[in-house]
């Protein structure tokens, strides 16, 4: 795990540069221009019709909470659900445009810096980073959505969250950071050999993911008006730890990368004698 802490130090000193610090403006202005709209147009629908179901599931939906002993949530039913169906939608969207508009740069600012000598294969493409990103995140929408009873029990829905979250953003960010440098062949033996080291830097970043879930959270317990601004600072949270991790997986995957061909290039000699 070395390897991982490594490329976690040289990230967090990466993360405060002028030109890391700039990088979410895009993704953000795109974000932004996506939900601004999206939420003008049908966040009252979304809310009305949340409220005739809880309406007319109304004794079931009371009981529930009770029994669960959460029955002071009944009058935040409705802005709570909200939250469960946007959040995840805001993070994958987030997660999509980070991959088209800020990982190639992070792609250049860590090769040109700490990896001058590596080769480039360009083994991946900007088509295949948008269908490992679909694929991924109609997988991750399905589990969600199969999860969504754990969020009776607020740490197991945290926990679960953050698993997903570490999956999707493992599998979307590893093949971005290797895109321009690995073959085909060398990113997936990557993938294959470096799985669950990537997997808990996804899963870290999963449960950083969580923040801005809470300031949605915090949200709702004080106003429905708040909805849209804290659309913004959360996708703008989203955001700033997507960076991070990018900057985390480009360093850990472009190191490993060196290595493997490092190693591959003393053992070739030996399997020609």
């Amino acid at each position: 795990m070395n390897g991982v802490f490594q490329a976690y130090g040289r990230a967090l000193r990466s993360q405060f540069s002028s030109r890391m610090l700039l990088l979410p403006i895009v993704p953000l202005l795109l974000s932004v221009a996506l939900w601004g709209g999206l939420l003008w147009l049908w966040l009252q629908p979304l809310l009305d019709w949340l409220q005739a179901v809880f309406t007319e599931h109304g004794a079931v939906s009371s009981n529930i909470l009770y029994a669960l002993g959460l029955g002071m949530l009944k009058a935040l039913a409705v802005p709570l659900a909200a939250i469960l169906l946007l959040v995840p939608l805001m993070i994958v969207t987030s997660l999509l445009f980070m991959g088209v508009a800020a990982m190639p740069a992070i792609a250049r600012h860590v090769g040109q810096r700490q990896f001058p000598d590596l080769e480039q294969k360009h083994g991946g493409s900007m088509l295949g980073s948008l269908g490992v990103g679909f694929s991924s995140i109609l997988v991750f929408v399905l589990l969600w959505l199969v999860t969504l009873p754990l969020y009776a029990f607020a740490p197991l829905a945290v926990l679960a969250q953050a698993l997903l979250l570490g999956w999707l953003t493992a599998r979307v960010m590893s093949y971005d950071a290797l895109a321009e440098y690995a073959s085909a062949e060398e990113r997936r033996a990557l993938a294959r050999d470096h799985r669950w080291r990537l997997l808990a830097i996804g899963t870290v970043s999963g449960l950083a993911g969580a923040l801005p879930g809470i300031v949605w959270v915090g949200g709702a317990l004080v106003s429905i008006l708040l909805f849209p601004v804290l659309a913004v600072l959360s996708i703008w949270l989203y955001l700033v730890i997507f960076i991070f991790t990018g900057l985390w997986f480009q360093y850990y995957c472009l190191q490993a990368l060196d290595s493997q061909r490092r190693d591959q290039a003393r053992i070739e000699p030996m399997m020609q004698r």
